[in-house]
């Protein structure tokens, strides 16, 4: 026989256990919480991988909600980390205060303040991955990356922004860290920063390490710009006094762009890893950046991933100062509306791609390799678009909260980043065609992000205000030019036309095909097979509708063989095997493991290898040319 509710909560009561009544978790108000929380983060445990939290909170008695962040900036969706809290207690005046988790929010706590208690004490771990099944790697036996949103909880009713946190964190012996915090003190391996609000302190991780350098990139400047980088090794600190040139023309690429900045110092934090997990994360006044260890010692190979920098550092303008009305929230466990992610994440991937350029982070032919395989993409790679449109990608974060996909180019995932950065290919090759070539993009970007000088605060629009600003440059039907693209069903490769090339296919490999190759390992035949293959024979991806798609491929298949032979580790088999279905009729058979089953599929394609590439319209003016040259 169950017990009812009253005769628990009568038990509970005898016992001194009295639980909170359950009541609405307090909506946030834009009023000051009364004092300061203390945060106290111990990062030494490497062995285990464990952060341990003690945070001291000022409350009155009463019933009182704390809640662990869960829609977390930058990621666009509800993915904070709260299976990874354990060990939780919290207390007062030497005793236990019983918690329980809200019935309907697993992200919320309540509890019972009692009569004459001003401040708890909350203890508890965050035990971070092991591995990358489990999540993000953040704590190595080299470095690691503390993120304040995984290691508080915080008051519900009030604005986060109106609740001050004086942080603290232990680090392991003989680490150096680099944060946007500002260092009040230090003791021994603890070091201390000045209170500042829940809002910006989550909005200014920590990275630290063993093996550490830190980079003036604007030397002299009024607003310092460092680049604060960690390593596994020490030998990847080493750099050129060339790559160091190259990301100080970053800075000042951007700066000519926008001709005002929103922080009062800025600090890239960069990982130089194979262990910590990969990320680039957008902050105010930093950014969160990782890359191969060979970043700086092999410069000519290690180009892919250079706009990486380029594009976190271009959120502080676009996505923490400028923001969607729907992305910012009051607190971080409110729901955010991602539709303005086409500005926020696709004009930021515009600039990370077109800054790579103009600092040399990229050259020129990188760029034009990158952006024919950006073209590509939505000229063939994207067979979803004929059901799906970019607005409703901008969905996705929540939907897909990034996981794997079966058929990623027929479902789509967070195609607001590269589609969104056609659209604005397209609305700079607009506004140069209605200019004569006197005004850009360079020039919305000037008016909409480059205000109020120094200001880091938030300051949101709306879809309307995107529009009346691209009126301000020139005036045109920017709502209707917008929407046939955002809401439309279109090939966006016309972008490129638009700049003054046309995309075409031959079976000449690009750089960029090669470079994407070794990093994911695997053989590019999108565009004529019709899949990714790894190199232990894996389909990584097949494209919908295409000649494997319609033989029977799937990606959870293995290629063993090829025309009865065994298949190469390099792809050359598969390769020649292309180029001589160009001359005859026969079909090209692949021998598949399908689970625990081999068959035969045959491929009836005699298209020959295709890469993207781009060639000048000479009917045209050669816009793009002058958007990737430096200011």
């Amino acid at each position: 026989m169950k017990k009812s509710a009253v005769a628990i909560a009568v038990f509970s009561t005898l016992l001194g256990l009295a639980l909170p009544a359950r009541a609405e978790i307090a909506a946030p108000q834009d009023q000051a919480y009364a004092g300061t929380l203390s945060l106290k983060v111990d990062a030494t445990d490497l062995s285990h991988r464990i952060f341990q939290v003690h945070e001291d909170i000022p409350v009155t008695p009463g019933p009182l909600t704390l809640l662990y962040p869960q829609w977390i900036p930058g990621h666009h969706s509800p993915t904070g980390p709260i299976d990874k809290i354990a060990g939780l207690s919290i207390s007062a005046k030497g005793k236990t205060i019983p918690w329980e988790r809200d019935q309907g929010n697993v992200y919320a706590f309540n509890l019972q303040v009692p009569a004459g208690v001003t401040s708890i004490s909350l203890d508890f771990k965050f035990l971070s991955p092991q591995n990358p099944e489990q999540g993000r790697v953040v704590m190595t036996p080299e470095m690691l990356n503390l993120q304040w949103n995984t290691v508080a909880l915080y008051p519900a009713g009030h604005y986060s922004r109106r609740i001050q946190v004086a942080p603290s964190v232990t680090l392991p012996n003989g680490w150096q860290f680099a944060t946007a915090l500002e260092k009040t003190g230090q003791h021994g391996n603890t070091v201390s920063f000045k209170a500042i609000d829940f809002e910006n302190l989550v909005d200014s991780p920590m990275f630290a390490g063993r093996y550490y350098k830190r980079l003036d990139l604007a030397p002299g400047a009024e607003t310092p710009v460092h680049l604060n980088v960690f390593a596994d090794k020490a030998k990847s600190l080493e750099l050129s006094e060339e790559s160091l040139t190259i990301h100080r023309n970053l800075v000042q690429q951007m700066y000519k762009v926008y001709g005002a900045h929103h922080y009062d110092h800025y600090d890239f934090l960069l990982a130089l890893t194979d262990k910590l997990g990969g990320i680039g994360l957008e902050h105010h006044r930093s950014s969160e950046n990782s890359a191969k260890p060979n970043y700086f010692t092999e410069w000519d190979k290690s180009w892919l991933g250079r706009d990486l920098l380029a594009h976190e550092f271009n959120h502080s303008w676009n996505g923490k100062y400028r923001r969607p009305a729907g992305v910012w929230t009051p607190s971080y466990n409110e729901v955010k509306r991602d539709h303005g992610l086409w500005v926020y994440e696709g004009q930021t991937q515009y600039w990370g791609n077109v800054i790579a350029a103009r600092s040399g982070l990229w050259s020129q032919e990188q760029t034009m390799d990158m952006m024919a395989r950006l073209a590509a993409t939505y000229d063939k790679g994207r067979p979803g678009m004929q059901w799906r449109n970019i607005l409703d990608t901008t969905n996705d974060p929540t939907i897909a909260q990034r996981t794997p996909l079966a058929y990623r180019n027929y479902q789509m995932s967070e195609d607001y980043y590269s589609g969104g950065e056609l659209i604005w290919l397209a609305v700079d090759a607009k506004l140069r065609e209605l200019s004569a070539n006197k005004l850009s993009l360079d020039d919305f970007a000037k008016a909409f992000f480059g205000v109020n000088p120094g200001a880091w605060d938030v300051n949101t629009y709306e879809f309307e205000d995107v529009v009346a600003s691209l009126n301000g440059v020139q005036q045109y039907d920017w709502s209707e030019f917008l929407n046939a693209r955002l809401k439309g069903h279109v090939n966006l490769s016309s972008s490129l036309a638009d700049q003054g090339w046309q995309l075409v296919y031959n079976e000449q490999i690009t750089e960029a095909v090669k470079a994407a190759e070794k990093r994911y390992e695997s053989i590019d035949f999108v565009y004529s097979l019709g899949f990714m293959v790894g190199k232990d024979g894996t389909l990584k991806d097949v494209l919908w509708d295409s000649p494997a798609f319609n033989a029977g491929l799937a990606p959870s298949m293995t290629i063993v063989a090829i025309n009865g032979e065994q298949l190469d580790m390099d792809g050359h088999a598969l390769k020649d095997a292309v180029i001589a279905a160009k001359d005859n009729k026969a079909p090209i058979e692949l021998l598949v493991k399908d689970f625990n089953q081999y068959r035969t599929l045959k491929l009836d394609y005699h298209g020959g290898l295709k890469y993207p590439h781009l060639e000048r319209i000479d009917s045209k003016p050669d816009y793009l040319t002058q958007l990737l040259t430096p200011r």
